[in-house]
């Protein structure tokens, strides 16, 4: 998932700050850190790493970890999961531009293809 825009004061205020190691990461969501690299493996999060070569994950990620394993735990493929993930995080994305664009008073337009 890309990086998001916002403009934090401070690492700690930075959701896309690097602050969690694998093991806490994985603890923090009640899994193993083989999901973890699963989610990376399907190209749902790609974790920094550390000057030492760790993966690190921020509390964006972490979000969107805790998002595909909800569906994992109801049954839904990894895979699967982690494409309605994606799918979610666009939609959202698109509905917060229309907002905006209507916020200005423009309408959005609908994309043509050829």
């Amino acid at each position: 998932m890309p990086p998001r825009s916002a403009q934090p004061v401070t690492p700690l205020d930075d959701d896309d700050y690097p602050a969690y190691t694998m093991g806490r990461a994985a603890e923090m969501l009640g899994t193993s850190p083989a999901f973890l690299r699963a989610l990376g493996e399907h190209r749902l999060i790609t974790p920094l790493r550390s000057e030492g070569g760790h993966r690190r994950y921020s509390r964006y990620q972490l979000r969107i970890a805790a998002r595909a394993r909800e569906l994992v735990d109801q049954g839904t493929p990894i895979e699967a999961a982690c494409r309605i993930v994606v799918l979610e995080d666009q939609l959202e994305e698109a509905l917060r531009i229309n907002e905006q664009l209507r916020a200005q008073g423009e309408e959005p337009q609908p994309e043509t293809t050829t």
